[in-house]
């Protein structure tokens, strides 16, 4: 019994995950009823998001002491932002124009299909509109994280403003963040259930054989994510001199909560708390990383350009290298929106497909195996989003040392 408690959470988190995959297999009717499990984690950690964020940002933000500090920051997140995600899209369109994994197929066999229902994209103006709230009860309650980060981020700055005056609130706000940490190791022990069950549904209800249908389209893009990793994220993080072991090891539990759950507001409050505990100050923490979920999911860029054309291999259709340049830049500007309306990735595809005169019908032969693709342009997206928010601390002329343990272990006891 004492050996199993000092397996690290986690390790838990990757056995569970092993065996949510065996159940999915082997009782693939059994896994699908393994739904209210998974729904009960993720209720769990959307309970998180609008208190942390509240007293990472309004602490860190007024304990910065500048505005000016913060506006810093911002320009620079915002050039790494782009900079990694037209890269991302770069690396999708080579990869999939390389390794072609819609020659052969043909779309007929999905022309009868049922589309899905997808909203309008919204436009980047509309973005920053959006992104600022009329009511910040409605943001926390619709779990808005861009809306969140800009009241907060002008609440903190206010507080900075006033000065001794607003020192309670300031307290207020950082006690507030140290019991959401202490809240976050309290829901994390049920990540492995959550876990276990979100997998097991996953490949319940789509089988195995999605793995294999469109097995090379899944490859491509799991190809092209390993690459941006390598060519993309692992080099910022050399360059920036920050340790690749200490890094897998403060975001191995927010990418494995993403990959299994395809959900990057899951791994949200780990990831705060893992970053913070890395250490970057809390302002840059509070900033940089939910202010990526909607400007810096390269993950989803990156996957926008691979289905982009693989739906133009699979129709027949040739797409000069002109209108693959138009169409990267197009993405660059519409990925903004991916995490800001229901479907997300599909409602930017679908507006994609129709700019470019693309078949329609594509987009139903993705759905088959769309899931699988999610968890790892999920993973990729929350990875990027902590490599930017190093990069920034490390920009900002930050000694990044970790200051306490970034994995949390089932056998700690703490008082």
């Amino acid at each position: 019994m004492k050996s199993l408690r000092n397996i690290s959470l986690t390790a838990w988190i990757f056995i569970a995950l092993v065996i949510g995959i065996l159940l999915g297999v082997f009782a693939p009717e059994f896994a699908t009823h393994l739904s209210p499990v998974s729904n009960i984690f993720l209720r769990l950690i959307q309970s998180i998001v609008g208190p942390l964020l509240f007293g990472t940002l309004v602490y860190g933000i007024a304990s910065a002491g500048e505005l000016k500090t913060m506006g810093r920051v911002a320009l620079k997140a915002m050039i790494y932002f782009e900079i990694a995600t037209t890269l991302a899209l770069a690396i999708g369109l080579v990869l999939v124009n390389f390794m072609r994994p819609g020659a052969g197929l043909t779309l007929s066999s999905t022309a009868g299909s049922a589309l899905p229902a997808v909203a309008k994209p919204i436009p980047l103006v509309q973005i920053f509109e959006r992104a600022v709230p009329s009511n910040i009860f409605a943001a926390l309650a619709n779990n808005d994280v861009l809306q969140m980060v800009v009241f907060f981020f002008l609440f903190g700055a206010a507080c900075s403003a006033i000065g001794s005056k607003a020192q309670p609130v300031v307290s207020f706000a950082g006690a507030v963040a140290e019991v959401m940490f202490r809240y976050t190791k309290y829901v994390m022990y049920t990540a492995p259930f959550g876990v276990g069950a979100a997998i097991a549904v996953t490949i319940g209800s789509k089988g195995i054989g999605v793995l294999f249908g469109l097995g090379k389209l899944v490859g491509t893009l799991y190809i092209a994510l390993a690459l941006f990793s390598v060519l993309v994220l692992v080099p910022s993080l050399i360059t920036f001199r920050i340790s690749l072991p200490r890094f897998w090891q403060a975001v191995r539990q927010p990418f494995l909560i993403a990959f299994s759950t395809a959900s990057s507001e899951a791994a949200l409050p780990i990831a705060l708390e893992n970053m913070e505990s890395f250490g970057a100050a809390k302002h840059i923490v509070g900033f940089v990383l939910p202010t990526g979920y909607t400007f810096n999911l390269t993950g989803s860029a990156l996957y926008l350009s691979v289905a982009s054309i693989f739906i133009a291999q699979a129709a027949g259709m040739h797409m000069p290298l002109r209108n693959q340049v138009t169409m990267l830049v197009t993405l660059m500007l519409t990925s903004k929106g991916v995490a800001g309306v229901p479907r997300a990735a599909l409602v930017i595809l679908a507006a994609t497909v129709a700019t470019f005169q693309l078949p329609q019908e594509g987009i139903a032969l993705l759905l088959g195996v769309d899931a699988v693709m999610d968890m790892g342009r999920t993973a990729i997206n929350v990875i990027g989003n902590c490599v930017a928010t190093v990069v920034v601390a490390r920009w900002e002329g930050e000694k990044i040392h970790p200051a306490r343990r970034v994995e949390i272990d089932l056998a700690a006891r703490r008082d």
